[in-house]
């Protein structure tokens, strides 16, 4: 310690040094029965506030150096006249009381420690003209800095160094200097060696050591990579669908054949997934767009298509548009189950009458609902359910499967026009009736615009008091089905002759069943028949019927017709 006060170096003191604890010194201090060298006043500034420079040193607690302030180089005479007297070189103990008094009340509160220590005398500054007083330490002290375990003693103030940095709880992390984060630390041996200094204190009471893993750095960098990667797909698939051009394939395939089955009532929508999942396209939007482009594009019927895997969806609405890739089975409307049960084996490449023993044994496994079951003397318990329209049937098949999507179709067909909400209203007694009507209606009607006055026929001969027919039917198709035959020209005696239930000119009312498959036409003409009192009808020209009402009426007709087949 020098007269020019404490600096900011780091020495520590010994404890018996009579200087420790800042005792006393000429610029902040005068113990009794010293001078201090500035005559025993205490120096101070009128421009600085008076303020303790060192911290609360009487509680026992040091602040740290590097908190001093700097002296100021300001004329020590005035700072001795502020205090209303001036400083002399020699002043006597008068001064140095009122020094001690002074400084007593200025360092009470916070000051030094005020204990007795015997001081070194220290030489005085030859720049100072207060310094060249004899100093008041009183002499023949120890010398505690003259040993080799003695403390250095304090540097001048050129030679100080700062000190360093007050230590705290405070960790303020692993964010100064190098991030202890991605420097994987879990090893004490890689920190530095002050680091562990600190963490080695901190353990006795402080906060406990934070460690780090480089495998965590690698979670976060692989979770934000895949969140990013992922809004990024997304938003470009986004994007695509919504504005980008729908991904489609080039040409017209590349050679492999492949069957897709397009179910009845499919839209473009439909369509363009089956195919996709065919491989046949590339989208569906694509198939939907070149499906819009084609003039023709909404014509595309169910059934089953030959293509090729990677077409362009242009080309493959091209394809399906024409009959080259149609390879369906198609059932006309008002095909007996016969003929179709034959169709059915040729395509499945099996056994002829496969099918037809499938159908008589396993019938009621095929779908049909409960109305329809159990009929009193029906030839086929299937007809009128094989449903007309397009099947996609191929080799490998088996008979039951084909039979099940023609029932399923027909039973779909039946439930949307409500057969059996609408057929007591008719005067029947069962939908099995009404498919029934509508069966002799596709059987009897040579076009679709003659199906409603054919029902109306039908029902008005069914009538039991009716005055034209007496409740007689007297159809030729149901003579001809029950003899698996097409026949025009039949004679009155064989008719009324041959006793079966399906023959209408023997039994009155309608057969035991329906007679064929009735298109969705003959059904809307047997849900909806005409009101004009229409008994008889004739076909001149195979094309189109005449109907009338009374029986002569009719045999005009007969007699026309006859003549033009003569000549």
């Amino acid at each position: 310690m020098t007269e020019y006060g404490r600096g900011q170096g780091s020495e520590p003191w010994h404890p018996e040094d009579p200087l420790y604890g800042d005792g006393g010194w000429g610029g902040q201090e005068a113990h009794q029965g010293r001078q201090s060298p500035y005559g025993g006043q205490p120096q101070h500034y009128p421009e600085q506030p008076q303020q303790p420079q060192y911290g609360d040193w009487g509680t026992g607690e040091q602040a740290g150096y590097g908190q001093a302030q700097q002296q100021y180089p300001y004329d020590q005479q005035y700072a001795a006249q502020a205090h209303g007297h001036q400083q002399y070189p020699g002043q006597g103990d008068h001064h140095q009381q009122q020094a001690q008094g002074y400084h007593q009340q200025q360092y009470d509160n916070g000051g030094w420690n005020t204990g007795a220590h015997q001081q070194a005398s220290y030489p005085g500054d030859p720049a100072d003209p207060y310094g060249q007083q004899t100093g008041s330490y009183g002499g023949g002290q120890q010398d505690y800095y003259g040993t080799p375990d003695a403390y250095p003693p304090p540097e001048p103030p050129g030679r100080r160094q700062a000190e360093p940095e007050p230590e705290t709880d405070w960790d303020p992390g692993p964010d100064q200097g190098e991030h202890a984060f991605f420097a994987g630390g879990d090893d004490d041996d890689d920190e530095p060696e002050d680091r562990r200094g600190r963490e080695d204190k901190r353990g006795r009471g402080g906060k406990p050591k934070k460690r780090r893993n480089g495998m965590a750095c690698l979670l976060v960098v692989l979770v934000l990579g895949g969140g990013i990667g992922g809004v990024g797909y997304f938003g470009y698939q986004f994007f695509q669908d919504r504005f980008g051009d729908a991904p489609d394939f080039a040409g017209d395939g590349n050679g492999q054949e492949v069957t897709v089955e397009i179910p009845q009532g499919a839209d473009g929508y439909a369509i363009g997934r089956a195919l996709k999942a065919a491989g046949v396209v590339k989208s569906v939007d694509a198939f939907v767009s070149a499906q819009a482009g084609n003039p023709d594009g909404r014509s595309i019927q169910d059934g089953v298509y030959t293509l090729q895997k990677q077409m362009s969806a242009k080309s493959a609405v091209e394809l399906m548009l024409s009959p080259e890739s149609r390879d369906n089975l198609i059932i006309a409307e008002g095909k007996r189950n016969v003929d179709i049960y034959r169709l059915i084996d040729k395509r499945l490449e099996v056994k002829e009458g496969t099918t037809a023993a499938v159908a008589k044994k396993d019938y009621k496994k095929l779908g049909l609902p409960a109305w329809a079951q159990n009929q009193p003397n029906v030839k086929d318990p299937l007809e009128g359910f094989l449903y007309p329209s397009s099947y996609g049937v191929s080799e490998g098949q088996k008979p039951e499967d084909v039979l099940k999507q023609m029932v399923k179709r027909a039973t779909e067909t039946y439930e949307r026009f409500g057969v059996e909400k609408k057929a007591e209203s008719l005067g029947l007694e069962n939908p099995w009736q009404l498919v029934t009507v509508a069966s002799l209606v596709q059987a009897e009607g040579t076009s679709h615009s003659d199906f409603r006055k054919m029902a109306e026929v039908v029902y008005n001969r069914m009538k039991p008091g009716n005055p034209q027919t007496n409740g007689m039917l007297e159809f030729d198709s149901t003579y001809n089905y029950i003899k698996n035959q097409s026949k025009i020209d039949l004679s009155l005696s064989e008719l009324r002759n041959y006793d079966n239930p399906y023959n209408t000119y023997f039994h009155k009312g309608l057969p035991p069943g329906p007679i064929d498959n009735p298109g969705e036409d003959a059904i809307k003409g047997a849900l909806n028949p005409t009101d004009d009192g229409w008994y008889y009808f004739i076909s001149l020209d195979g094309k189109t019927s005449k109907f009338t009402k009374t029986n002569a009426e009719h045999q005009k007709l007969v007699d026309q017709f006859n003549a033009s087949r003569n000549n």
